[in-house]
């Protein structure tokens, strides 16, 4: 006789069982979150190594804060967050950078008037939902990303690729909320740019003067 269907618990209820000093809990927490954040610190550094200390240090932090997570955002959110802390340190400290915000470390400000037109412009010869599923798609927008600069990349992760929000993504890299927008933008046009240049269809395409101006 088979052995009923038994769910697994909601971060919730492993929150508070670890809270309680149930290690299992939190071991469970951290087995269900350890790939995403290692992909995320992976993506965001580019280098394994670093991002093996980005997960561990992560999980360590998460072990140390947990009786203060209050549970105002999601405990999801709440990993992605203590991650993306720890990757930006790694950043910083590559860069020779002091320990303040990604924003002020990198340029003044972002504003709209800065963001190009696209040189390249086609329809798609496949619908976007159809290209998303396949595998050499995947792998064109990876490349894509790694071709971003690092601060519109570090702003796709947080925001399309991990689901934080406009707010979540602000606080995660010191950046006003405006500049999260106009960052996000750029990023998603450069993208959108490359694949084009992969997945358009020539015998639609428009290219756009790169002396172009509105």
């Amino acid at each position: 006789m088979s052995t009923p269907f038994s769910p697994e618990p909601p971060d919730a209820e492993l929150v508070r069982r670890a809270k309680a000093g149930e290690l299992d809990a939190f071991e469970a927490l951290t087995n269900r979150y350890e790939q995403r954040v290692y992909g995320l610190a992976m993506r965001m550094l580019r280098q394994a190594q670093d991002a093996e200390d980005v997960t561990q240090q992560t999980f360590l932090s998460v072990l140390e804060n947990l009786e203060g997570f209050r549970g105002d955002s999601s405990f999801s959110t709440w990993v992605l967050r203590i991650a993306s802390h720890a990757a930006l340190k790694i950043i910083r400290k590559r860069k020779g950078l002091p320990t303040v915000s990604l924003e002020e470390a990198t340029e003044p400000s972002d504003n709209i008037n800065s963001i190009p037109h696209p040189e390249f412009i086609a329809d798609w010869r496949q619908s976007p939902a159809h290209l998303v599923e396949q595998h050499e798609v995947r792998r064109l927008l990876d490349d894509a990303l790694a071709r971003l600069d690092e601060k519109y990349r570090l702003v796709f992760l947080l925001r399309d690729a991990e689901g934080l929000s406009v707010k979540e993504t602000a606080e995660a890299l010191e950046l006003s909320e405006g500049n999260v927008k106009i960052r996000l933008l750029r990023a998603r046009l450069q993208l959108r740019e490359d694949l084009t240049r992969a997945l358009g269809d020539p015998a639609r395409q428009l290219v756009r003067s790169p002396h172009h101006h509105q």
